[in-house]
């Protein structure tokens, strides 16, 4: 009879110890991500894009966990991205940076790939992300000194090098940093490509002529920018 009651004492004990462990386990386990701020707004309609180039802002990301309730400051344990580098990039400490390649709207992510809780139990949901928008106002008017005078952006592509230089002048600069200039309405802006040593010339997007053709033509009637590629 001592022999059963030690048996059965035995047994809720390693119950108890197992029941716990597993309590335990689920401590701290990540179930979402809040980046702060949400959202965030460069430049202004009369400011030429490429003049917000270097402006920064420092994003944060704030962890929810279960097992017990905690938010946490993660901002170095997430994966950050942006899902458009050539606008916004975004470095390892949530530097969020602009470029002043283009304009509009970017969605930058911080993620958590995970399967398990800190306690090592598997945890729902592998992926965890958070999201906030970043922005930069499109050009539209220059405000004064050339008010009405269309604006042509050049930026770059690949992991090639060169230049490009406009006829008539005013466009001159080399990869990776974009250029912009002004130029009276109805002008023929030709744009030639020239690549860099132990590099090729790839494509010109949203020129008025071909794609693989060197030089790029563009008629400004209103705010463009072009982008070559060097491989």
């Amino acid at each position: 009879m001592s022999g059963k009651r030690l048996s059965l004492a035995v047994l809720v004990a390693v119950a108890s110890l197992l029941l716990g462990v597993n309590s335990c386990g689920h401590s701290q386990e990540l179930v979402g991500i809040q980046v702060q701020p949400t959202s965030q707004t460069f430049g202004a309609s009369d400011i030429p894009v490429i003049d917000n180039a270097g402006a920064q802002v420092q994003l944060r990301a704030l962890g929810t966990y279960i097992h017990p309730p905690v938010t946490k400051d993660i901002t170095s344990e997430v994966t950050w991205t942006s899902n458009t580098p050539q606008m916004m990039t975004i470095d390892s400490s949530g530097m969020l940076t602009v470029t002043g390649a283009a304009c509009g709207g970017a969605l930058i992510s911080a993620t958590v790939n995970t399967n398990k809780s800190s306690g090592g139990v598997s945890a729902s949901g592998a992926i965890v992300t958070g999201f906030m928008t970043g922005n930069v106002v499109c050009f539209t008017s220059s405000g004064g000194g050339g008010a009405g005078s269309p604006a042509l952006t050049a930026t770059f592509l690949g992991g090639g090098s060169g230049s490009i230089a406009s006829s008539p002048a005013g466009l001159n600069c080399s990869s990776p940093t974009p250029c912009l200039a002004q130029f009276a309405s109805g002008t023929v802006v030709t744009l030639t490509a020239t690549p860099g040593s132990g590099s090729a010339f790839g494509s010109w997007l949203d020129c008025d002529t071909p794609a693989s053709t060197n030089p790029c033509v563009v008629t400004m009637t209103t705010n463009r920018t072009v982008t070559v590629t060097f491989n």
